[in-house]
């Protein structure tokens, strides 16, 4: 079985609070965009886990939340029958796309299919909760409300396919590096979310990611990247999550291909397009 696993932006992301048990308490929106990696799925005759990627500044160890996907429905339903997944990488970690969410998301989703466990999608949501944050999105994909830890996913009427500049500096961030470094003094709980202004009104120019600011200051050279798409015309700028990639929307493909032409000559860069709920579930089926 193959199976394809889709990289996600943040058209948003909102810090409301540090919670008692060490994490935090974000209002996020999620949206899966075309670019992915690719899971192959088969059935050996030993009962074992066999887990190997191309991509070898990546553990394919017990620590790789694919591994721990497998492991959770093994232990959670008795499962004595073994599996292998090989994986293309694409994706690439640190830069903020959830590449090892989605990854563990799709070894969820084939699973249920390859052991014929007929698990609904609340179900292995609920699974994806124990293994990260943004896992439960993947199972739904499109454009998403994430709230609670991110984990807690309400899906929202698409924005239209839209023109997607992804730069990919040479930098990996690890998301706690980030939050370590959050001045709270920038948060408030009572100020209007940006997020839900932008539900009302579907201007792409409301949203903010307010973890931004502390990728910039860890990280000055990001900024340049967004002043890049600022002056191509993008309509909307950002950091993805926590970083490094950062993001352009475009809504007319000649400028998001004419920003490509510069920024490509600086950083690596590609144009890709934000995917529908319906095309990503159509996208996400299992092919041999």
């Amino acid at each position: 079985m193959r199976i394809r696993s889709f990289a996600k932006i943040n058209l948003g992301l909102e810090v409301i609070r540090k919670r008692d048990d060490g994490y935090h308490e974000v209002k996020t929106l999620l949206q899966t965009i075309n670019f992915y990696d690719v899971l192959e799925f088969s059935l050996p005759l030993q009962d074992r886990i066999l887990l190997k990627g191309d991509d070898q500044t990546i553990s394919w160890g017990k620590d790789n939340l694919i591994f721990k996907a497998v492991l959770l429905l093994k232990e959670n339903f008795r499962i004595t029958q073994g599996i292998k997944i090989d994986v293309t990488k694409t994706i690439p970690p640190g830069k903020g796309l959830g590449g090892g969410s989605s990854n563990a998301a799709m070894t969820l989703y084939a699973l249920n299919e390859c052991w014929a466990l007929g698990l609904k999608k609340k179900t292995l949501m609920d699974f994806g909760a124990e293994l990260g944050a943004d896992v439960p999105f993947f199972l739904e994909g499109g454009l998403c409300l994430g709230t609670t830890k991110g984990d807690k996913i309400t899906p929202v009427a698409d924005i239209p396919s839209t023109s997607c500049l992804l730069v990919l500096p040479e930098l990996s961030i690890s998301t706690a590096s980030i939050y370590e470094q959050l001045q709270f003094s920038l948060t408030s709980p009572s100020k209007d979310s940006k997020i839900i202004k932008f539900l009302d009104c579907r201007e792409l120019g409301f949203l903010e990611n307010e973890l931004e600011e502390t990728v910039f200051r860890l990280h000055p050279q990001l900024r340049t990247i967004k002043s890049l798409f600022q002056r191509y015309g993008a309509e909307l700028s950002l950091v993805s999550g926590t970083g490094s990639s950062l993001f352009g929307l475009f809504s007319e493909r000649e400028k998001a291909e004419n920003a490509l032409c510069e920024i490509e000559k600086s950083f690596p860069a590609l144009l890709v397009e934000t995917l529908s709920r319906e095309r990503y579930q159509k996208n996400i089926k299992p092919g041999v």
